[in-house]
């Protein structure tokens, strides 16, 4: 295709890292000539972006342009709009302070939001919407399972089926109030899918659009769990955002604020999904990564109750509080370094870093309380449960042996200004000797590198302590 094009085979040819998606991007360039090739497997997929694409561009709206389409095969031609994404920006942003620039990329891109939903309907052809035309009620159920069997089940936490399909129900009920308008829903308007060429922001990546209410865009944007944005930027997005809309469409402000709660909350929902699919299932490493953040997001937005679904709220206050959610702490450079304790019967904790690696040691060799009617009820961070594994020695052996790999492991990562290290101890039930274990490595190393920071994750018992900490290290026992 970029031969017949522009008369000439390519020069180069380069990939490009692309999306969570099966579509595989690279640049093909010969001379002053840049453009960007799309080979995608799913053909109804293609066309829905190609379509949307010639549309859009012919309402002037901020668009790729569509060079050339091979649509047997796949494949297509597209306007190259460079390597700088919004996002890219935004994290610049965020380590370097939020300077004026990047909050007002972010109200014109919001402002040109609404530009695109409102104009951008007008006359477009909702049939080569792909998968569907329409958010409805069976998408808004297909979301709300997708994060009850990919995120909420795979996390650990029981909860009563029932009772959370009543609030499901309430909740589908609310989002699709007022379905019937004509504006278009972008779907995964996120500032990764916003190129910034020239200092203007163009939209990529909407072939997953179709008609739908105009908040579902405002709260996927502006709550973005990895962007992090400031409160007081949030308000100035959505501030912009309603300026634009309200020359379109008559704003009720505080009524829209209302609703776009909801549409916060349903977005939230469908974005754990989609990591604990992501990352869990499907082991990609960047969206585990990214799970801490969005429950923190959705904690944050939890701390105003949603009472019209009570038992749904209280089953994500839960589940926000659950340690394997605590995540990285990282980002001043020093090393981090988890230590878990777990059971074996509900598996090994996932890697919340991304990173890969780390230790797992097995301490079911060491003789088992947990046999033992008096030390049953109790954790290995209870005095009798301590004395009984001191007592045989087997811990004392087991944990030596942990220290002269550990140690060392920390000192090199220490030299080479690594960030992050797990170390995770499993037993039986995660209650007596993994505990006891985690523990005395954690307090063990909090007081020979000061320098590092350490997160104790008691996965089983809902606990965790960070170090250095003064009262958490007045909990762990005495170094031996």
């Amino acid at each position: 295709m970029f031969t017949e094009r522009f008369g000439c085979a390519p020069g180069t040819v380069s990939p490009i890292c692309g999306s969570a998606s099966n579509r595989c991007y690279c640049r093909l360039t010969a001379g002053q000539v840049s453009c960007i090739g799309v080979i995608g497997t799913d053909l109804h997929e293609n066309h829905a972006f190609v379509s949307l694409a010639e549309h859009f561009g012919a309402k002037g709206l901020p668009v790729p342009g569509i060079i050339a389409e091979d649509r047997e095969a796949g494949a297509y031609l597209q306007e190259d709009l460079g390597d700088t994404s919004l996002y890219s920006l935004v994290e610049q942003s965020r380590k370097n302070g939020w300077t004026d620039d990047v909050p007002q990329l972010l109200c014109r891109t919001m402002t040109l939001l609404a530009k695109m939903q409102i104009e951008g309907a007008d006359g477009l052809d909702y049939s080569v919407c792909y998968p569907q035309q329409a958010f409805d009620r069976r998408t808004v159920m297909f979301d709300l399972n997708y994060f009850k069997y990919c995120f909420l089940k795979p996390s650990g936490l029981e909860f009563n089926e029932v009772r959370l399909q009543d609030d499901f129900e309430l909740l589908a009920d609310d989002l699709l109030e007022e379905a019937s308008g004509n504006s278009f829903m972008y779907r995964d308007f996120q500032a990764r899918n916003v190129m910034v060429r020239d200092g203007n922001p163009y939209f990529i990546d909407f072939q997953g659009g179709r008609r739908g209410p105009v908040h579902y865009d405002v709260a996927s944007f502006v709550w973005h769990a990895r962007a992090g944005y400031p409160d007081e930027v949030k308000d100035m997005m959505i501030e912009s955002y309603l300026d634009s809309l309200s020359g379109y469409v008559p704003v009720d402000r505080e009524k829209f604020r209302e609703r776009l709660r909801i549409f916060v909350l349903f977005r939230m929902l469908q974005v754990l999904g989609a990591y604990g699919f992501r990352g869990w299932i499907e082991h990609k490493s960047q969206f585990v990564v990214s799970i801490p953040a969005a429950v923190r997001n959705l904690g944050s937005l939890l701390s105003v109750p949603f009472g019209r679904y009570p038992y749904l709220s209280a089953v994500l206050e839960e589940m926000a509080e659950l340690p394997r959610f605590a995540g990285c702490e990282n980002e001043d450079g020093r090393l981090s370094v988890r230590v878990y304790s777990f059971s074996y019967k509900k598996g090994i904790p996932e890697d919340a870093s991304g990173n890969g690696g780390g230790y797992v040691f097995d301490c079911r060799y060491i003789h088992n309380p947990g046999r033992y009617a008096e030390y049953r009820e109790l954790t290995g961070m209870d005095a009798p449960v301590i004395k009984f594994l001191e007592e045989g020695g087997q811990a004392d052996d087991f944990l030596a042996h942990v220290y002269g790999l550990v140690e060392p492991h920390v000192e090199t990562y220490l030299r080479r200004g690594f960030t992050d290290l797990s170390v995770a101890f499993g037993c039986t039930g995660g209650r007596h000797r993994s505990v006891y274990c985690a523990e005395h490595l954690a307090s063990r190393l909090a007081m020979k590198y000061p320098d590092i920071r350490v997160k104790l994750i008691h996965r089983e018992q809902n606990i965790t302590k960070t170090f250095p900490d003064p009262e958490a290290e007045a909990q762990c026992p005495a170094l031996s």
